[in-house]
């Protein structure tokens, strides 16, 4: 049977709270989603990496892994970095089907819950 995941992706932090509200979100999606494995993976300045986590995936069997880059905008970390980092993947591990997202701040979805976000506080200052 073929097990699948869903990693979200950041760039990273040195401060340890950083992470926090993304971990947080990993852990809602996952139990939005039972049935998939979900964790974080950052780019730089905290663990675990991509590489670690998809490692860590493939050796328990994880077969379809996605990756959902949890940035507003589609700067050099999300076109070249991410894309880089993922045909490294690909190559390293031929068996298992790797596929990225579009960065989530490009989802419509985003944006209405931004507007949502800043309209509702500005009728409390009101």
């Amino acid at each position: 049977m073929t097990q699948s995941s869903l990693i979200l992706f950041a760039h990273g932090s040195r401060d340890p709270l950083w992470r926090a509200p993304l971990e947080k979100l990993a852990s809602a999606v996952g139990e939005a989603m039972p049935e998939k494995e979900v964790r974080c993976a950052y780019l730089e300045l905290c663990e675990p990496s991509l590489p670690a986590v998809v490692a860590a995936m493939v050796s328990e069997g994880i077969e379809d892994i996605k990756i959902l880059p949890m940035f507003f905008g589609v700067g050099v970390h999300a076109r070249q970095d991410l894309p880089a980092l993922i045909a490294d993947l690909s190559k390293q591990y031929p068996l298992v089907r790797l596929s990225c997202e579009a960065a989530v701040g490009e989802h419509p979805a985003m944006t209405n819950a931004i507007v949502s976000i800043a309209t509702a506080s500005q009728s409390r200052e009101s």
